[in-house]
C-alpha cells in the first residue's frame, strides 16, 4: 500500500515541475476585435456588435483548449461586457447594465482565473468564486457539490469528511455563515452532512471569503459561503434531468415573456428505492457509532427507510430597465424511519424510531437602478431550520422525543452609490429576530423540558471601495456596527481589503477584519438524535454562552507567470467567546460546560502549473490551533479537536475536447486525541485521563480520482457521463477515537473510520 502511494505521489511530483513547453496563451494582449475573428475563425463561432462598445478592450488571448461556454465565461469577465446567447454560437455583444457593473467594476476583478480548476477564479478582494456552470473536474467529483468543491481551496476542509463539519482555517462549522440568496441557512447537508443540500442546477456562483469580508456581512467568525443563483432571464427554455447512484434530478429555466423568467429545481433520492455501492458506504460512515448500529438489547431484524429531497425555485420579474422583483425559496428534507424487532427479557418487542432534518427558506428583494451612480437593494427573507428525533429505548420502555427549531427573519436594505470613477460607495442596515427553541420530552420518568430564546439584531454598515487609474492599487475599508436589544450591547467590526501590484507578476494581499455571532451548535449528550446528529442550535444569552467574537489578519504574495502560480499567505485568528459543549470533546471536558477561546497561526501555501491540457497542483497548509479555557488544564493552553497541523493535496486535471480526467492524493496530520491513564483506570474503575489532547490520531491518507464525457445526443441536447472512485486504495482512515467502559467495567476505545473505497458514477441531459 505504502509503494503505491509513495510512486502516485513521485509521479503527480514529475507532472507537476515537468519543464515548460510552448504555453497556449500570451502575455502580449491583443485587441477584442482581434480576439473575436479568431474566435470565429477557429470555433465557428460569430459575434455582432456595435464598434464603440469594443474599441479600445485589449485582453490576453484566451488558451486554444476553452470550449464555447469557457471562452465566453472568461470574454465576459476579461471585458466585462454581456455575450448575450442568440443561437447555439452566435452572441450579440452589449455593455453591462448600471444594476450588473457598479458593484463588480472595482473590486469583482478576476486576478487568477482557472485557478485549481475552469470555474474556479481569485478576485482582487481576497475571494475565490466558483462558478458552477464553466466548472471543470476535481478529483472524486463528477458533480459540482459546491461544500466538496470548495475544499480544494487551502485552508478549508472537513477532517471528518462531512458538509456539515467544513472547517475555515480551524473554525467550527456553525461559525461559517453559509447564504443561499442572501438567506442564512442553518442546514448544509443532505446524507446528515455527507453530500451537499444545495441543488447546483440554479446555483451560478459561490463566493467564499476567508479574512477582509465585506461589511454588508454580519455573523460567521470563520468564513462565508455565499451561493448566488442566475441574475439574468434567460432568453429561451432550458431543462435537464441526471441520475447517479445517491439521487435523481432536474431542472428548467423557463422565460415566461421578455421580463418574467422561472428558474425551479429539485432533487431525490434513491437510498429507499435501490442500495447501491454508494448508498452502502455512505450509511456505514454515517450511522456508525449510533443507536442505529450499537443497540442496548438484541436485536433479530431491523429495517431502516432513508431518503432525502430538495427543492427550489426563482421568479424574476424585470419591471423595466431599472427595477427588478425577485421571488425565491428552497426547501430541504432528511427522513430516517427505523424499525426494530428485539429480544428483551427473553419477549420479542418491537420499536420505531424517527428522525426528521428539515429547512425552508423564502426570500424577496426589489432592485432599484435610481440614475446611473445610484442604486438600491431591498430584501426580506424568512429562514427556518428543525430537527426531530423520536426513540424508543425498549428495555426499559422510555420513549424520548427531541426537537431543535430555529426561525431566523430578516430585513435588509443596501445601497451603493459611484461617488467617483475610482471610488465606490456601500452602506445598509440589516434588522434580524431569530427565535431557538429546545424540547426534551421523556416518558419514563416524565420529564418535559423547552426552551425558547429570541434576540433581535440591528447592524449599519458603511464600506468605501477604491481603485487606481492604473489598476495596480485596490482597495475597500469597512465598518459595521451590530447592536442587540436583549444585552443593550454594541459590537464594531472593522474590516479592511487591500491588494498591490509590486513588481510584474507580484502581488500583494493584505486582509483584517473583526466579527461577531450569536448562534453556535452544541452537543449535550453524544447519543442526542439517535446519536446521529448530535449537534443542536442554539442562542447567545451572555452569561455561560457569550457572543462569538473574532478578530484575524493575513497577508498573502502570489506570482503568477508563464501559467506558473506560487501563492503564500500567512494569517493569524483570535476567537473568544467559544464553550466546552460547542467543541465536541469525548473526555473528561464532555460534560463541562467552560468558556474560553482559540487562537491559531498559520500558513497557506499552493504551487499550481498548467501545460497544454494539463493542469496540476500542490497546496499545503500549516496551521497551529490551541485552546485556552481559564477553568481547564490549569488555564494552560492545549490543542484544539481541529487542530490538523499540517495537510497536504496533491492533484492534477487532464482535459482533452470533452473528456476530462483528475487524480488526486490528500493527506493530513490525524486530529489531537485524548489517552487514559491506564494505571489510575485499572485501580479505581472510573476512567481516568492524561492531558487533553496529548496525542494525535494517525495520518490521514485518502487518493481520489475521477473521469466525465461530455457528447451530443441528439441536436438539441447533449449528455454528461461520468464516473469516480472515493479512496481508491481503500486506505483504512481513523477520524475519531474515544474510551468508554461496558456494563462488566471494561475500557474500550471507540473509533469511527472514515469512507472506505467509494464509487459513484453519474448520467445527465441538457436541452
Amino acid at each position: 500500500m505504502v509503494s503505491k502511494r509513495l510512486i502516485l505521489v513521485f509521479a503527480c511530483c514529475l507532472v507537476l515541475f515537468c519543464p515548460a513547453k510552448a504555453q497556449n496563451i500570451t502575455n502580449q494582449k491583443s485587441s477584442l476585435v482581434n480576439v473575436l475573428k479568431d474566435l470565429e475563425r477557429t470555433h465557428n463561432m460569430s459575434f455582432s456588435y456595435a464598434d464603440t462598445n469594443i474599441q479600445g478592450i485589449y485582453l490576453n488571448v484566451p488558451e486554444q483548449n476553452l470550449n464555447p461556454t469557457e471562452l465566453i465565461s472568461y470574454l465576459e469577465t476579461e471585458t466585462q461586457l454581456v455575450f448575450e446567447n442568440i443561437s447555439a454560437l452566435a452572441f450579440a455583444i452589449r455593455p453591462r447594465l448600471f444594476s450588473d457593473i457598479t458593484k463588480t467594476q472595482y473590486l469583482d476583478e478576476v486576478i487568477l482565473t482557472n485557478y485549481l480548476t475552469p470555474g474556479i477564479s481569485l478576485q482582487a478582494d481576497g475571494t475565490a468564486h466558483v462558478n458552477l456552470n464553466t466548472f471543470g473536474i476535481l478529483p472524486g467529483l463528477i458533480e459540482p457539490d459546491v461544500l466538496q468543491a470548495i475544499q480544494a481551496l487551502p485552508g478549508i476542509t472537513s477532517a471528518e469528511e462531512r458538509i456539515s463539519n467544513v472547517t475555515i482555517r480551524g473554525g467550527t462549522h456553525d461559525q461559517n455563515l453559509i447564504l443561499w440568496d442572501g438567506v442564512k441557512m442553518y442546514q448544509s447537508g443532505h446524507f446528515f452532512g455527507l453530500i451537499s443540500a444545495f441543488n447546483p442546477a440554479l446555483i451560478s456562483e459561490v463566493v467564499v471569503s476567508k479574512n477582509g469580508s465585506s461589511a454588508q456581512f454580519g455573523d460567521g467568525v470563520s468564513g462565508i459561503i455565499n451561493m448566488k443563483s442566475a441574475k439574468n432571464i434567460s432568453n429561451k427554455p432550458e431543462a435537464g434531468f441526471g441520475v447517479n447512484m445517491l439521487a435523481a434530478n432536474a431542472y428548467a429555466l423557463i422565460p415566461v415573456s421578455k421580463k418574467i423568467g422561472l428558474q425551479v429545481s429539485g432533487r431525490r433520492s434513491l437510498t429507499d428505492a435501490f442500495e447501491t455501492p454508494t448508498y452502502k458506504q455512505y450509511f456505514q460512515r454515517i450511522f456508525q457509532d449510533s443507536d442505529l448500529t450499537n443497540p442496548t438489547e438484541t436485536v433479530i431484524t431491523n429495517k431502516e427507510r432513508f431518503h432525502f429531497y430538495d427543492l427550489s425555485g426563482k421568479l424574476q420579474y424585470a419591471i423595466s430597465g431599472n427595477d427588478k422583483l425577485e421571488l425565491g425559496f428552497v426547501t430541504i428534507v432528511n427522513f430516517l424511519d427505523y424499525e426494530e424487532l428485539a429480544s428483551v427479557n427473553q419477549q420479542q418487542t418491537a420499536s420505531n424510531s424517527k428522525l426528521n432534518q428539515n429547512s425552508f427558506a423564502l426570500q424577496g428583494s426589489y432592485t432599484k437602478n435610481w440614475h446611473d451612480k445610484l442604486k438600491t437593494h431591498i430584501q426580506a427573507s424568512f429562514s427556518q431550520y428543525n430537527l426531530y428525533a423520536k426513540q424508543l429505548e425498549l428495555t426499559n420502555s422510555q420513549s424520548l422525543i427531541q426537537e431543535n427549531t430555529v426561525a431566523d427573519g430578516s430585513f435588509k436594505a443596501h445601497l451603493i452609490y459611484n461617488v467617483a470613477p475610482q471610488l465606490n460607495y456601500e452602506g445598509g442596515y440589516q434588522y434580524s429576530e431569530i427565535g431557538i427553541s429546545n424540547l426534551e420530552d421523556v416518558s419514563t420518568p416524565i420529564f418535559r423540558r423547552y426552551i425558547k430564546e429570541v434576540l433581535r439584531t440591528h447592524g449599519f454598515y458603511n464600506e468605501f471601495s477604491y481603485k487606481s487609474l492604473t489598476g495596480n492599487t485596490r482597495a475597500r475599508f469597512g465598518f459595521r456596527v451590530n447592536y442587540i436589544e436583549k444585552f443593550s450591547g454594541f459590537y464594531f467590526e472593522p474590516r479592511i481589503s487591500f491588494n498591490q501590484i509590486i513588481a510584474t507578476d507580484f502581488r500583494l494581499e493584505l486582509l483584517g477584519e473583526l466579527k461577531s455571532q450569536t448562534t453556535s451548535q452544541i452537543i449535550d449528550l453524544q447519543n442526542d438524535f439517535l446519536g446521529i446528529e448530535k449537534k443542536r442550535w442554539i442562542l447567545a444569552n451572555n452569561k455561560d454562552i457569550p457572543v462569538i467574537t473574532s478578530g484575524q489578519l493575513s497577508a498573502g504574495l502570489h506570482f503568477n507567470k508563464h501559467k506558473w502560480l506560487i501563492s503564500l499567505e500567512g494569517y493569524i485568528k483570535h476567537v473568544d467567546g467559544i464553550t466546552t459543549r460547542s467543541q465536541g470533546f469525548q473526555n473528561q471536558f464532555q460534560y463541562t460546560n467552560a468558556i474560553g477561546r482559540y487562537f491559531i497561526s498559520g500558513l497557506d501555501v499552493l504551487v499550481s502549473k498548467t501545460h497544454q491540457n494539463l493542469h496540476t497542483w500542490l497546496g499545503y497548509s500549516y496551521s497551529k490551533n490551541d485552546y485556552t479555557f481559564p477553568q481547564l488544564n490549569n488555564g494552560e493552553p492545549f490543542p484544539n479537536n481541529l487542530d490538523i497541523r499540517h495537510q497536504l493535496n496533491l492533484s492534477g486535471t487532464y482535459s482533452l475536447n470533452n473528456f476530462q480526467l483528475a487524480l488526486g492524493v490528500n493527506w493530513h496530520t490525524g486530529k489531537p486525541a485524548v489517552a487514559i491513564n491506564t494505571v489510575a483506570t485499572q485501580s479505581t474503575n472510573i476512567l481516568t485521563y492524561t492531558a487533553p489532547n496529548t496525542y494525535r490520531l494517525p495520518d490521514y491518507w485518502r487518493t481520489d480520482f475521477s473521469v466525465t464525457y461530455d457528447f451530443d445526443l441528439f441536436k438539441t441536447s447533449k449528455a454528461h457521463v461520468g464516473a469516480s472512485v472515493w479512496n481508491i486504495f481503500n486506505t483504512s482512515n481513523t477520524i475519531n477515537a474515544y474510551y468508554i467502559q461496558d456494563n462488566n467495567g471494561q475500557v474500550i476505545q471507540v473509533k469511527n473510520n472514515a469512507l472506505n473505497i467509494t464509487p459513484n458514477v453519474t448520467f445527465g441531459v441538457r436541452f
